[in-house]
């Protein structure tokens, strides 16, 4: 196969494995032999012909006492500073790293601003907890504005969220996304906003939260998620009823331990409306 024709992952793929074989001192018959494979089969993978599976990646990987995603273009390996970083931060329990993405973000430039953060409430969790409704009675105690991130992100678009994506791809959203947020962080030292539902799924958008707002996690049950959603009158989770909780379920586990990461928990199932109103009231005075 022609150097033109092969898969730019597979060429990827075959550079770092080399690259990798030559940091640990290895001859291709000895990482092969570690591996399990064949010498053929490893020169193949090597130069980018093979198309490997990934049983072969994951043997090749545990040779090379790496990951499988080092062979796949990690960017934590891609230096050795990266290495010896990770390397250290490998043996951190939950506490620890939270501790060093909190110093680092102060290292560099990004950490929480004391003051401004106070003043800023940010909601998060999934559609149906409670943002809006809670969010809007918490601004009009506090005399903040209340600010929704989707609502903000459709000024930017001039078309609505399921347009943007529709037209122009998750990347589109992304980007209106990480901009709606930063334009309310710089022009509002003071208000109450409410976060998309997938904020854990952008770890950029998640980290500018964290850092710049009071955050709260409004938790509720799955059922409530479900039938808080419907009645605001979307019926798209009952397009496949039979899975729908199912889905919700995990996507709930999913995220749990990134919407954890807030300030304080509030859970919006425990009690009615004023009751829950009274709990977060309290948790952020």
């Amino acid at each position: 196969m022609s150097q033109e024709k092969k898969h730019p992952i597979l060429t990827a793929v075959g550079h770092r494995v080399r690259e990798l074989r030559a940091l640990r001192g290895m001859t291709r018959k000895q990482l092969a032999g570690a591996a399990s494979i064949s010498e053929r089969h490893l020169a193949n993978l090597e130069s980018g012909v093979g198309n490997a599976s990934l049983i072969v990646l994951s043997q090749v990987a545990q040779a090379l006492r790496v990951s499988p995603s080092d062979l796949l273009g990690d960017v934590t390996a891609s230096s050795p500073e990266w290495l010896l970083i990770r390397e250290q931060l490998n043996s951190c329990d939950e506490a620890a790293l939270q501790k060093v993405r909190i110093q680092l973000g102060e290292f560099l430039g990004k950490g929480s601003e004391t003051q401004h953060r106070q003043n800023r409430v940010a909601l998060i969790g999934l559609r149906g907890a409670g943002k809006s409704t809670l969010g809007e009675m918490l601004a009009d105690y506090l005399g903040s504005p209340f600010i929704e991130v989707s609502r903000e992100i459709e000024k930017l678009a001039g078309c609505s969220i399921g347009e943007l994506q529709a037209l122009y791809g998750g990347d589109a959203y992304r980007r209106y996304q990480h901009k709606a947020l930063e334009d309310i962080i710089r022009l509002h030292d003071k208000a109450v906003i409410a976060t998309p539902g997938g904020l854990p799924t952008d770890g950029a958008m998640l980290n500018t939260v964290l850092n710049h707002c009071t955050t709260v996690w409004l938790k509720a049950s799955a059922e409530d998620h479900m039938e808080r959603v419907m009645a605001q009158g979307d019926l798209r989770p009952m397009a496949a009823s039979g899975e729908a909780m199912a889905d919700l379920r995990s996507i709930l586990a999913g995220r749990e331990s990134f919407y954890s990461k807030a300030d304080h928990i509030l859970d919006t199932s425990a009690e009615d409306l004023q009751g829950t109103f009274r709990a977060l009231k309290n948790l952020i005075s």
